[in-house]
């Protein structure tokens, strides 16, 4: 009888390792899509001022030709 409550037992314990294993992963994936947005988010604001400023240059390189 000794043995099977212990698989029974070293059984539940393996699983109660996984469920908490599993919470650390979502945990760290949702810091990571968090910091993933917002890179994302500065990248598109990098590319937004990198436009107005090949704008403006254009402009101002289309206004010293003679």
């Amino acid at each position: 009888m000794l043995w099977p409550m212990l698989a029974i037992a070293l059984g539940f314990l393996g699983v109660a390792v996984l469920a908490v294993l599993a919470v650390r992963v979502y945990v760290e994936v949702r810091r990571l899509s968090g910091q993933v947005a917002r890179a994302g988010r500065r990248i598109s604001d990098a590319s937004g001022d990198l436009e107005r400023a090949a704008a403006d240059l254009a402009r101002a390189g289309h206004n010293l030709r003679p």
